[in-house]
């Protein structure tokens, strides 16, 4: 394996640049013996793209962290590409659908009508395909290493939402606008004064139960309810009100251990059509791959574009419980 190349940002790419994925030679030469480039690592089901000329569909100089929750980390020299994302072929059929993450050095910037230049060359797709796998769990469960499970030793270094920076660098690169930016910033300040008044002051004087703004609130005490509609890709559907969701929740927000959340409430009243059926996610914590005991639902065009969580660019795919659905 040939040393690293440099991975100095000189391409200043923004959302809606065109680029061209390098070839497979040419990224695996980037690549340490762990199939890695800054702990980022690139996935066997990543080399589809090479070749393809795709346009930056977010700059992700930054990234929230929903598993351990401890906010946004900063990420350096690293875009999403418009109709990238992973379809878990390397990883026990994984059905998260996560937006791939590309390092700048793994991209050139092109002009349309430009020639490709990419060729063809060896390509150590076993380096790639035994870096998928982790130690197996206690019970012999396969468990799986990806940019989701490794995403914190890519961008360890936590970004407070008071570094107005970060806001400066979501409007600079085009990622969302002025407006949004501003309202991002005043949404993360008015949870912080949340999460402090939580803290510090008696429940009766919490605004709105200390809850974050969006304001969901699950009802339910003991077990939570479920429903079954065996809805199928391309059936229409509407996302029910956030009162009659708020009813299948309890006090964590689960519904039988799946979350509902603020970003999932600004869709209620939607009518969307069915993309997929769930029956597969990784847990990014321990890297195993999950059954779900009842399959969930994914929405087209419906992903989390992080307006209440600092404009975070990742662009989660929801998952919705047919309980909070119903056919249109």
């Amino acid at each position: 394996m040939t040393e690293p190349v440099s991975t100095a940002s000189v391409q200043g790419l923004r959302v809606g640049d065109l680029v061209e994925v390098r070839s497979a030679e040419e990224i695996m030469a980037t690549l340490d013996e762990r199939g890695e480039l800054e702990n980022l690592p690139f996935m066997p089901e990543m080399l589809g793209f090479c070749g393809r000329r795709l346009t930056v569909r977010k700059v992700a100089h930054k990234l929230c962290d929903p598993v351990n929750k401890t906010g946004m980390h900063k990420m350096a020299n690293a875009v999403h590409l418009t109709g990238s994302r992973c379809d878990g072929s390397a990883h026990g059929g994984c059905q998260t659908a996560c937006s791939l993450y590309w390092k700048e050095a793994w991209l050139k910037r092109v002009e349309p009508g430009m020639a490709s230049s990419a060729t063809g060359g060896p390509i150590d797709l076993p380096l790639l395909e035994i870096n998928t796998r982790k130690e197996p769990g206690q019970d012999g469960a396969p468990r799986y290493s990806c940019q989701a499970t490794e995403i914190l030793r890519a961008a360890p270094t936590c970004l407070p939402f008071r570094d107005v920076r970060q806001y400066v660098t979501d409007v600079r690169t085009g990622n969302v606008t002025a407006l949004e930016s501003l309202l991002a910033f005043l949404v993360a300040f008015f949870n912080r004064l949340q999460h402090v008044s939580k803290r510090v002051l008696p429940p009766k004087l919490w605004f709105r139960d200390g809850l974050p703004w969006g304001f969901v609130k699950g009802r339910v005490i003991g077990r939570t309810p479920t429903g079954h509609l065996d809805l199928q890709p391309g059936e229409m559907v509407r996302i029910k009100t956030k009162e009659q969701i708020e009813a299948t929740l309890n006090k964590d927000r689960l519904n039988r251990g799946m979350g509902f959340e603020e970003e999932m409430a600004r869709f209620c009243g939607r009518t969307a059509r069915v993309q997929a059926r769930v029956t597969k996610c990784m847990d990014e914590r321990t890297g195993e791959l999950l059954t779900m005991k009842s399959p969930c639902i994914v929405l087209e065009d419906i992903v989390c574009a992080g307006v209440y969580n600092a404009s975070c660019p990742r662009e989660y795919v929801s998952f919705w419980r047919e309980i909070w659905l119903e056919r249109a």
